[in-house]
């Protein structure tokens, strides 16, 4: 049934993408924000009491919920369970954000493909040459792919509805909270932070291993073995060195924010970035989501003929 509410899900999310405007992501957006008023006074246990009341108690509901739709009937369940891996998948940047960005670099609009990468990048692209537009935008297209599709699956397979709603308030929470500036918050956000990179560790490495399998593999196992470790955050660093490798491009790379020069490691092997690469590396993620799907049909009827 897992399967089924999977693709249920994912074609919802293609037809009707809730976007931005996602109604479940704005709702527990303002519970989180009341709840960092209530309990944040710079202690790492009251960051730890304040995670488990903002993930812990919805995930639990969702679970109990989940398990009462299935006693009652499958459908329910299934129906209940596509509801809400819909609710929590994010693709709309994966394919528009990424088309809207290559077509204006294609025209030599190098001021449009700036709007469209600024709010995706969530930094200023005002000083981007066309290189770091597209190196950018593909980075987007790896990093988002695995936090708004591979890591959701990845729980999900493992805990039914619970485990997305799981992996994706984590998600929310360590962007909220973990980043928390220490010398204003002190330790509140540490343990979002944490708790996080535990959940995250194992999909990481499964969305790496995707890409190298329907990429290029020798070179996305090399890429992920010998620079995921000097990104500035080594867990996305290792599915940004796959997926690079997996492409044969060079991701990474220094960048211009305003009149200064940050500095990053070189990522992947090959050929500069450009637009035909950023569909391209659209192309790998919904190859890898193939592959995901292909495996998961046949668990399935591994668990049907074993039944």
């Amino acid at each position: 049934m897992s399967l089924f509410s999977l693709i249920a899900a994912l074609l919802l999310e293609h037809f009707r993408p809730l976007g931005a405007r996602n109604p479940a992501t704005l709702l527990f957006t303002r519970y989180a924000n009341s709840l960092a008023r209530q309990f944040n006074s710079g202690q790492d246990v009251h960051g730890v009491f304040a995670w488990l009341l903002a993930v812990l108690l919805p995930t639990v509901a969702v679970g109990a919920a989940y398990a009462a739709l299935y006693q009652l009937n499958v459908l329910f369940a299934w129906a209940f369970g596509a509801a809400v891996l819909y609710a929590m998948l994010n693709l709309k940047q994966l394919g528009s954000r990424a088309e809207q960005v290559a077509d204006a670099l294609r025209s030599a609009d190098l001021d449009a493909a700036r709007r469209a990468l600024s709010p995706w990048h969530g930094r200023p692209a005002d000083e981007f040459d066309a290189g770091e537009i597209a190196r950018v935008g593909i980075e987007q297209t790896l990093a988002c792919a695995h936090k708004s599709l591979f890591g959701v699956i990845a729980w999900f397979v493992v805990l039914g509805p619970a485990g997305a709603v799981l992996y994706r308030l984590s998600q929310l929470l360590s962007q909220k909270w973990g980043a928390l500036d220490e010398q204003e918050f002190g330790q509140f956000g540490r343990f979002s932070a944490r708790a996080f990179d535990l959940l995250d560790w194992a999909p990481l490495r499964l969305t790496a291993v995707s890409f190298a399998v329907v990429g290029d593999f020798e070179d996305a196992v090399y890429c992920w073995r010998a620079q995921a470790a000097a990104w500035s955050q080594p867990g996305i660093g290792i599915v940004l060195a796959s997926g690079a490798g997996a492409l044969g491009v060079k991701l990474g790379e220094p960048l211009h924010y305003g009149g200064n020069v940050e500095f990053r490691p070189e990522l992947g092997l090959g050929d500069d970035a450009d637009a035909d690469y950023l569909n391209s590396a659209v192309s790998l993620v919904w190859r890898a989501a193939v592959l995901w799907l292909v495996l998961l049909l046949l668990l399935a009827i591994a668990g049907w003929v074993g039944g």
